[in-house]
Order: C-alpha cells, then sequence, then structure tokens
C-alpha cells in the first residue's frame, strides 16, 4: 500500500490496496487505521467490492448505525443509500458543510462511503479539516468558546420539511443535542472545532460576562456562531474529491467536515454510506 498526500493539511490516497483484504488482514487495517488519524480522511479508486465487503471493513472500526430519516438497505442494517436521480427533489443537507449526525449525543466515528453511479462531471465531495480550523483561531476567540456549550438539531435539519406534527415527532426520538463547541478528539488529543449546520445556538452564552443588555445576546452569540461555523469554508483546510464508479472515502467525523456539492441535476448519483457508531464528545 502506498499512501500519497492530497493536500497539506487534510485528505490522502491510498494506492494498490484492496478494502475487500484490509477488512480480513489485521495488520493491513492497522495501517489504514493510523493513516485516517493523520489524513483525517483517505481515498481509494477502482474498488471491485461488493456490499458485504462494504460492510466488513466498516465494521472494523465498530458498529453500523441506521439513519432515522434516510434508512438503510434491508439486507444491510447500517448501510445508507443516499440515492439521486433525474426527479429528486433538491437535498438540502448535503450541500451544506456539516459533521455527520452531531444531533446524535454520540454522533459517528466516521463514516466509510463508496460511489455506486455518478455523473461523468459534478457530484464532488469536499472535506475540511476542523482541527487545523481551531489550532488557527486568535487566542482571544480561543478563550471566549474554551467553555461554551451548543445545541445539535435534527427538528430544525432534517424535520424542517416534513409536516409539524412528524417533525415534533422526529424531534420526541431525537431530542437536541448538547455538545462542546470545542472537542478533544479520543485518541490524538487534538483540539476540534466542533459547530456545523446541524449546530443552532449556543446553550451557556447567556452569561455576566457575555451579556450587559438583552441586545447583547442574539447578535453576540449568533455572530460568533456563524463566524465559526464558516471556518469550515475556508480553502486551506478543503480537500475536494472526484468521484468515479468504485471510488470510496473514509472520514474521521470527529475531526472534518464535508459538503456534498450539489451541481451535477439533473443525472444519476448513488453512493452508500457506512456510519460508524462513535462517542460522546467532551
Amino acid at each position: 500500500m502506498r499512501i500519497e498526500k492530497l493536500t497539506t493539511h487534510i485528505g490522502a490516497e491510498l494506492i494498490d490496496i484492496s478494502l475487500a483484504d484490509a477488512a480480513r488482514d489485521n495488520g493491513l487495517f492497522a495501517e489504514i487505521r493510523a493513516a485516517l488519524l493523520e489524513h483525517k480522511v483517505l481515498f481509494l479508486r477502482n474498488q471491485d467490492i461488493d456490499r458485504s465487503d462494504h460492510v466488513a471493513f466498516a465494521e472494523r472500526f465498530g458498529s453500523l448505525e441506521d439513519h432515522p430519516v434516510a434508512g438503510s438497505d434491508p439486507d444491510y442494517p447500517g448501510l445508507v443509500r443516499i440515492y439521486k436521480d433525474e426527479n429528486s427533489p433538491p437535498d438540502y443537507y448535503e450541500n451544506a458543510w456539516h459533521c455527520d449526525a452531531t444531533w446524535r449525543d454520540a454522533p459517528p466515528m466516521g463514516c466509510v462511503l463508496r460511489c455506486v453511479a455518478c455523473p461523468p462531471v459534478g457530484g464532488d465531495t469536499m472535506w475540511a479539516n476542523m482541527a487545523k480550523a481551531y489550532t488557527d483561531l486568535p487566542d482571544h476567540v480561543k478563550q471566549t468558546i474554551a467553555p461554551l456549550k451548543a445545541r445539535h438539531s435534527i427538528e430544525a435539519s432534517f424535520g424542517a420539511r416534513m409536516s409539524e406534527v412528524d417533525r415534533h415527532a422526529l424531534k420526541a426520538r431525537f431530542p437536541d443535542a448538547e455538545h462542546p463547541v470545542v472537542r478533544t478528539h479520543p485518541e490524538t488529543g487534538e483540539k476540534v472545532l466542533f459547530v456545523n449546520g446541524f449546530t443552532t445556538h449556543f446553550t451557556n452564552y447567556h452569561t455576566a460576562d457575555n451579556v450587559r443588555y438583552g441586545q447583547d445576546h442574539a447578535p453576540g452569540g449568533a455572530h460568533l456562531l456563524q463566524y465559526l461555523i464558516g471556518r469550515a469554508a475556508i480553502p486551506e483546510y478543503q480537500v475536494r474529491w472526484r468521484w468515479q464508479p468504485g471510488s470510496i472515502a473514509i472520514w474521521d467525523n470527529r475531526s472534518t467536515q464535508h459538503y456534498a456539492v450539489m451541481d451535477y441535476a439533473p443525472t444519476v448519483r448513488r453512493m452508500e454510506r457506512a456510519g460508524i457508531i462513535g462517542d460522546r464528545p467532551y
């Protein structure tokens, strides 16, 4: 196996390797896991594997989780099918910078995404290094956000297009999660900026240190949150991947965000994603 970096701060391509072999080879899998921690997202081409191989490899990282809205393959629980065709409505959640399922108390540790079919041009996916995004923050911002926590909501994202009854039922199943604005990566110890498109507001910003009058609350907190979410859009923190059938991306959901570029309608794009259950951020 060869590892070739794609950018300075994030992303590497694995060459001369089959994930079907890695699913059954302890040493090879250990190399891939170490590379993932270093590069945060890994890419592979020409992977002639089926769903059973896909799931077997992903399960080396841990148990897989279903998605309450997208659903999963009936024969492979946890393998979510993200299928778009010429008649699919626009998806307003993929084409926003986000970290998968932070509306869970324990968001996914990572994901393995396989391209089944895609347009000849368009439909790329981008990832951003949120550890680097935190490291480069000005010191006074780091001091301000160190104690802050924030809410993450499925109701305000996936639930927004539902009826009021269904939206409330979804929130009852998945109440808003509260996470630190800066999380510590459980394996590398890195500090990671942990707010994204699912984040609605800070939960402990309204204190005497930050607010003198009521007018200070919403502009101060809202502007700061949008500034932090916008860090993912800085090109120096990003890598962009052009899909081909048989291409695969593996990413660490604890230290990255991603954005699926919606520039390919009306064409077919079919992806299958195995999300790995993670731990509660701290």
